[in-house]
């Protein structure tokens, strides 16, 4: 039964309900389009120290914030414990120069809940009692190898005897334009402690730049009225209230200018700058905020001794002026948790067990949490603004230079808000299939945005990510889409004009690859490291040594993969428009023709029929090298599966007969279809890059346990890696590809990420679905041994739930209470605090399954809810 967030989700995305939310990014400083460096170190050039007394051209961050979809007002908090010589107004971490595995959040926070229209949201902070150890961070993870694990504030023994504060965060909506805020503080040590909250509102600075982007040209402006209340005014946004319940010890007021005599050594322009609350509550200068009490950032200070074991709580109000006084806090709090019940009892299986509820009610919230607003325009990035000095002659050909098109200013999904706080286009596309369980209509408008002449490259090319658009990821945003199409609404009663307009897009894409990727002409891609790091012997994103070309058995699959992927779209627009079966039929000949080049070019393609496995080539000198690496590589090939239903291909003539004709004349190619002869229900075939046989050899090496099959998942690479590198000599130097379970030992591409070793959910979702279909049409007539050697014969639909339920293990308590994710922290299997919160990791070691490399990566760690749906019993 529909409940009231079912109602307000279904309302149109621009509507005011989806107007607030937590939008505001956790990290701003750091990134790319911050960086007005002339060397392009985004990281040194706007560093976490800089951050506090600089304003930021592009976008905010704060603690567990909340903002207006335009980023205009933002609100968030400020701690200090007395201790520390920073103001606690932003997470700290290690930048990709100081982690021995790249960059790294060094924060313990959680996302605990959110409904899609941010109705209601809740999140935990914690808060260390001593003092924040940022020096001892950099130094020690300086000094420990790329082999070592990262020290963390665990290690740092930061929360020993448990000696810090839970800050929880609560926002709940009155209405579209009233937001209530919750924040309740618990010193969970054994004394008492002392902490300052600084709850804090302040406008984005849009008035410093001369920008031709943002609505309106006037200043905003906070200023104090009476009693716990602070007026706020934006030219576009219009008036609100900011009401604090309890009186403050103190009203601090600044502007949300950059301390440029501090960082720049030139006189600013007036004496009230961002860093003003740092320098009055912790340095004690009392002259840095604005007597006249009125500013562009204002903070409410409170100054609270908390006895051991005891809470104490805030709340305050954001409400478009003139509103009245509405419910009281408590009632709009009450409504809003209870619909958030409500709403994931219907989103959430029935038959879950608790601890499943309570993994997929966290994903959920993370996918939501990570939602932030983006704002990057390219051009201006690249050429300056108008009120600033001119930028140094490097930057004409700084990085994404070739995408002055690119005009960002929107919600987009991010894979993490600290690590990764700019989107990527593949991660988008696995965040959006989680998402479209909850709220299709988000799903559906991120997919469409890349797509558009503002994302999209007028070449058809996708950008990949801030870091690099250029870069190739894997075409997976077909897929995204036609999933995305499906999962929102029952056959008969879906979103038609969403897949069309997609579809329009991804011709100009696919038409990209094609042109772009297949530089022989043969069918056999290469597209470059596609997503995948580390994971080959050379870095794929880089010109290969010695000249030569690589033939990438990925690369070919990934193109097989969205054949079928655009064949099944043109089959189905196809019901309605007879326009599209001609463009069916060029996908089926294509994949036909890709088929055949993956599996018989020039001999054998690059299938190794010894070893049962596809590889990739590389020509060099004109000689072909075979690159005997085991990885997740040679197993994109059986992800490129489809199913033809008779039924439908029966209604549709013209593409029937054109498939006839091709089946008539084309013997030598038609003989890659695989008919369904024993079918009595219906008749099917079977569009699939390997042959059974090969599916098959390739699966048991899947399902070994001594190979691809941990105890959490496929690795991404096999273990027999471990006691048999695979090496390959060029130019007069080794290259080789070893095992490593855990954090990346190499400096190679990708900073912290590793694919030699470690369980990443992306392609074991895929081969999940994958595995579904070939059971769809084999059923029983296809059993395969699982785990290889147990005697155990699974269909292959049995084998996918096989493999939901490991990747689901990763998060749920085993017999000891501990959480594979977090191995050897008893705090997470013993402290009521601790034990109930989860972390959805960017990756996952090989072997035990503890969390690797983004640290809050919940987007496509979010697919675990689908596999929990994939698992639970019908209730």
């Amino acid at each position: 039964m529909p409940t009231g967030e079912h109602d307000r989700a279904s309302q149109p995305l621009e509507g005011l309900w989806r107007r607030w939310g937590t939008y505001l990014p956790e990290r701003q400083w750091g990134t790319v389009r911050e960086d007005y460096s002339a060397n392009g170190d985004a990281w040194r050039s706007f560093s976490h120290e800089d951050a506090r007394s600089r304003a930021y051209r592009w976008g905010e961050d704060g603690l567990l914030g909340w903002t207006d979809r335009q980023c205009r007002l933002c609100f968030s908090f400020a701690l200090w414990n007395r201790r520390d010589r920073i103001l606690k107004e932003r997470l700290f971490g290690l930048t990709g120069h100081q982690g021995n595995h790249g960059e790294d959040v060094k924060e313990s926070y959680f996302y605990l809940d959110a409904t899609p229209t941010h109705s209601y949201a809740k999140a935990l902070y914690k808060y260390p009692q001593a003092e924040f150890p940022y020096e001892r961070l950099v130094a020690e993870n300086a000094n420990r190898g790329r082999t070592e694990m990262g020290f963390g504030l665990a290690e740092a023994g930061v929360f020993d005897e448990s000696r810090y504060f839970d800050v929880v965060v609560e926002y709940a909506k009155a209405e579209e334009n009233d937001t209530r805020i919750r924040l309740t503080i618990s010193n969970r040590g054994p004394d008492r402690a002392s902490l300052d909250l600084l709850p804090t509102l302040w406008f984005r600075n849009t008035w410093s730049w001369g920008c031709r982007y943002e609505d309106g040209t006037e200043k905003p402006k906070l200023w104090k009225a009476d009693g716990g209340l602070v007026r706020c005014e934006h030219e576009t946004l219009g008036g609100f209230d900011w009401t604090v319940f309890g009186e403050p010890d103190a009203w601090l007021f600044t502007e949300n200018e950059t301390n440029r005599e501090k960082l720049f050594r030139v006189p600013n322009a007036q004496p009230f700058v961002k860093d003003a609350f740092h320098r009055w509550l912790v340095d004690g200068e009392m002259t840095t905020v604005n007597p006249a009490m009125s500013g562009t950032k204002a903070a409410a200070v409170y100054r609270y001794d908390v006895d051991a074991g005891d809470s104490v709580v805030w709340e305050g109000r954001l409400s478009a002026t003139g509103l009245g006084a509405g419910p009281d806090n408590a009632q709009v709090f009450g409504d809003r948790l209870r619909e958030a019940e409500e709403f994931y009892g219907a989103a959430i299986p029935e038959g879950a067990t608790p601890d499943q509820k309570l993994i997929s009610r966290q994903a959920y919230a993370g996918l939501i949490w990570t939602k932030q607003f983006y704002h990057y325009v390219v051009r201006d990035w690249l050429s300056g603004d108008a009120s600033q000095p001119p930028p140094p002659e490097s930057r004409r050909k700084a990085r994404n230079w070739q995408w002055g098109h690119v005009h960002a200013r929107e919600i987009l999904s991010m894979p993490d808000k600290w690590e990764y706080p700019w989107f990527a286009a593949w991660d988008l596309a696995f965040h959006m299939i989680p998402f479209a369980r909850i709220d299709p209509q988000f799903a559906k408008q991120q997919l469409s945005v890349l797509l558009r002449e503002w994302y999209m490259h007028p070449n058809g090319q996708l950008p990949a990510y801030e870091w690099e658009f250029v870069d190739v990821n894997p075409p997976v945003h077909a897929w995204a889409v036609w999933r995305v199409y499906k999962i929102s609404g029952s056959r008969g009663n879906r979103d038609r004009a969403f897949l069309e307009s997609a579809f329009q897009k991804l011709l100009l894409n696919f038409t990209w690859w094609v042109n772009r990727k297949d530089e022989a002409g043969n069918n056999l891609f290469s597209g470059g490291f596609l997503g995948l790091d580390n994971i080959g012997v050379f870095d794929r994103s880089r010109p290969l040594p010695s000249g030569g070309s690589l033939q990438q058995a990925d690369g070919t699959a990934w193109m097989g993969f969205y054949c079928l992927t655009m064949l099944a779209m043109a089959l189905e627009l196809a019901r309605e428009s007879v326009a599209y079966e001609d463009m069916a039929s060029k996908f089926f000949e294509h994949f036909i023709r890709i088929t055949e080049a993956l599996n018989h070019f020039d001999g054998m393609g690059l299938w190794n029929e010894a070893d049962g496995f596809y590889y990739d080539h590389l020509q060099l000198d004109g000689n072909r090298h075979v690159l005997k690496t085991r990885s997740m590589v040679g197993l994109i090939p059986l992800l490129a599966v489809e199913i033809l239903e008779d039924s439908d291909v029966s209604k549709l003539s013209g593409f029937r007969h054109r498939m006839q004709w091709f089946i008539k004349n084309r013997p030598e190619l038609s003989r890659l279809i695989t008919w369904c002869d024993h079918c009595t229900v219906h008749k099917h075939s079977l569009l699939a890059l390997p042959t059974k046989d090969r599916l098959v050899r390739v699966l048991s090496r899947v399902l070994d346990e001594d190979e691809f099959l941990s105890p959490h998942g496929i690795r991404s690479l096999s273990a027999s890696h471990a006691r048999d590198p695979f090496e390959f000599r060029l130019g007069g130097e080794n290259q080789s590809v070893t095992y490593a379970p855990g954090e990346s030992p190499l400096a190679m591409f990708g900073g912290n990420s590793n694919w030699r070793g470690p369980v990443w959910f992306p392609i074991n979702y895929l081969l999940i679905e994958a595995l579904e279909k070939y059971d769809h049409f084999y059923g029983r007539d296809l059993l395969v041994e699982c785990p290889k050697g147990s005697g155990k014969m699974l269909t292959l639909g049995e084998v996918s739930q096989f493999l939901s339920a490991r990747l689901v293990s990763l998060f749920e308590k085993n017999e000891n209470g501990e959480r594979p994710c977090v191995p050897n922290d008893p705090r997470f299997a013993k402290d009521p605090y601790w034990n109930d919160l989860v972390l959805f990791h960017e990756f996952f070691h090989g072997d035990s399954g503890r969390g690797l490399g983004a640290s809050h990566q919940t987007g496509w760690t979010a697919l675990v809810t689908r596999c929990i749906e994939d698992v639970a019993p019908v209730a």
